[in-house]
């Protein structure tokens, strides 16, 4: 259950990120209230995840996976640049993530 939770912590925070650059500025009304109500989604279940596993194997995934999927969706969506190297260092993180997540670090 609680990794369900994470993936749903994960999609919240993008949808959030998405619409916050979506919402220019603040300044259009729907985007922004998209923003505020999926972080407060997002961090809620960020901290019912954090009942049962650890904070630091959370933290890297939630992180890991949320920045190359704004950067995908960035791309698609915004048509944002990701250059080359940008997209190196996001196989580099969700490398790094996937190693800790190997770990075998324990869950409460």
């Amino acid at each position: 259950m609680p990794w369900v939770l994470l993936i749903a912590a994960i999609a919240t925070e993008v949808a959030s990120t998405l619409a916050l650059r979506g919402s220019d500025g603040f300044s259009r009304l729907a985007p922004s209230i998209i923003t505020i109500v999926g972080y407060i989604a997002s961090f809620i279940l960020l901290a019912l995840v954090l009942k049962s596993l650890p904070v630091g194997i959370v933290y890297a995934i939630w992180s890991a996976v949320g920045i190359a999927l704004v950067a995908v969706f960035g791309k698609l969506i915004f048509n944002d640049p990701v250059p080359p190297l940008a997209m190196v260092g996001m196989i580099l993180i969700i490398g790094g993530v996937a190693l800790v997540g190997a770990s075998g670090a324990k869950t409460h």
